[in-house]
C-alpha cells in the first residue's frame, strides 16, 4: 500500500486544516470522489468532507481508515470504491470481503451512523469487465439487503446507461474512465434522492 501515502498524506494535511470536523458528511473512496472538486456547491447546506484519494481501491479504504479518520467525527459517510480493484485484476469476491471489512470498521469507529455504498459506475475504459462490475454490485447489494437499515445501497449504475445500456458519453470525461460535471450531476440526483432525503441529512 506505500503507493498511496503521498495521497494519505495530502488528506492528513487537509484534514488539519479544516474547520469543522464534527458531524461532517463524509465522502470516502477513489478519484471519483476525489475530483468531485464542487462537492461542498453540490450539497450547499451539508457539512460534507471530501476524503477521496487517487487510484484507491476498497483494499486501501479499509488500510488506511483509522489512520485517515482518527480525527473526524463524522454524521454519515458516503463510499465510492470498488472500481479500481476489478482494474487491478482482483476477483469480484474480493471486492466483497474488503466492502464487509470496511462495514465492520466504520461501525467500530462511527456506530450506526447512515452509510451509503455507491454501486460500481459503468464506463468504457472498464467495458471489457462489465460483467464483473455488475456481479459485484450485484453480491454488494445483496448483503447490504441483509444489513441493518442505516446502510443504504446508492444505485448510481442504472442513472449513467443510455437507452441501449451504454455508458452515457456526456456522463465521462475524454479517457472513459473519470466523472464530467453532467456525470456528476447525475451523482448528485441519486445520493440526494436514495440516500439525504430519506435520511433527512440535508
Amino acid at each position: 500500500m506505500f503507493w498511496y501515502e503521498e495521497e494519505v498524506t495530502r488528506l492528513e494535511r487537509q484534514i488539519e486544516q479544516h474547520d469543522n470536523l464534527s458531524n461532517a458528511v463524509v465522502f470516502y473512496g477513489s478519484s471519483s470522489i476525489r475530483m468531485w472538486n464542487h462537492l461542498s456547491e453540490s450539497f450547499t447546506g451539508l457539512p460534507v468532507l471530501n476524503l477521496g484519494f487517487g487510484g484507491s481501491t476498497l483494499a486501501a479504504c479499509s488500510w488506511y481508515f483509522d489512520r485517515i479518520m482518527q480525527n473526524v467525527s463524522a454524521k454519515a459517510i458516503i463510499i465510492y470504491a470498488g472500481d479500481n480493484d476489478l482494474g487491478d485484476n482482483r476477483h469480484p469476491e474480493e471486492v466483497f470481503i474488503y466492502f464487509k471489512q470496511l462495514m465492520i470498521q466504520i461501525q467500530q469507529r462511527f456506530g450506526h451512523i447512515p452509510i451509503g455504498f455507491m454501486s460500481i459506475k459503468p464506463s468504457y475504459n472498464r467495458w471489457h469487465f462489465i460483467e464483473q462490475i455488475k456481479f459485484t454490485n450485484k453480491i454488494i447489494q445483496s448483503e447490504i439487503g441483509k444489513m441493518p437499515p442505516n446502510v443504504t445501497f446508492i444505485d448510481i449504475y442504472h442513472s449513467m446507461l443510455d437507452a441501449n445500456g451504454y455508458p452515457k458519453m456526456e456522463y465521462l470525461l475524454q479517457d472513459g474512465l473519470h466523472i464530467s460535471k453532467e456525470g456528476y450531476t447525475c451523482w448528485h440526483k441519486c445520493i440526494q434522492e436514495q440516500f439525504i432525503l430519506p435520511y433527512r441529512l440535508a
